[in-house]
């Protein structure tokens, strides 16, 4: 495997919890399944703010930003059954690999973490042969 690249954001926690007061905010930046997911958490603005990170930090392992068609709701950052991060990614993301890239298959790898004030992500991105 090769790496493609790496990134991290961290984020101020308050920032957040005035963004998702904000009409469309949440809408614009979340997937409906992250939006159905918040719903079991009772703290939202670490779970919000946690995935804000991740896919600051996604484009940035992609070297992309967000430019190239790809917005934040083309990344979905969901948890599989022991609560471990995995994040999803579209076709748009996935055609921009393809054919800006020359990468077909890749692995990703997250790591998320919080405190009271700031909530952190780190993304790693492997080409697959």
């Amino acid at each position: 495997m090769k790496i493609i690249g790496n990134g991290v954001d961290i984020v101020d926690n308050r920032r957040i919890a005035k963004s998702i007061k904000i009409k469309g905010f949440v809408d614009r930046i979340f997937t409906k399944n992250e939006i159905k997911d918040s719903l079991k958490t009772n703290n939202k603005v670490s779970f919000f703010a946690k995935r804000f990170a991740a896919k600051e930090a996604f484009v940035k392992a992609l070297g992309s930003g967000f430019r190239n068609n790809i917005n934040y709701a083309d990344i979905e950052i969901k948890n599989n059954v022991k609560g471990k991060p995995l994040v999803k990614i579209s076709s748009s993301i996935n055609n921009y690999l393809k054919k800006k890239l020359k990468i077909n298959k890749c692995k990703i790898y997250i790591s998320l973490s919080d405190e009271y004030k700031h909530s952190i992500a780190f993304i790693i991105i492997n080409k697959i042969k």
